[in-house]
């Protein structure tokens, strides 16, 4: 998939865990797994705000696009 997720490139800035942030950001360390492992098909807005709020950082911070190298 051509967007990456880079949760845990801030949560290592923020020298937070996983469990730390998924508590503050009210979802489970499960749900949170599945979207900082790039299986999540989808991510709510209030989601990502919250993710932001908490990591003191901005949508693009967290997301991005990388190209699919086997489009031409």
């Amino acid at each position: 998939m051509p967007i990456v997720v880079d949760v845990d490139v801030m949560l290592a800035r923020r020298k937070m865990a996983v469990g730390t942030l998924a508590e503050r950001v009210g979802i489970t360390p499960a749900n949170l797994a599945v979207l900082k492992n790039g299986r999540a098909k989808a991510v709510r807005f209030s989601t990502l705000e919250a993710l932001c709020e908490v990591l003191d950082c901005q949508p693009g911070d967290l997301l991005r696009w990388e190209p699919d190298p086997s489009e031409p």
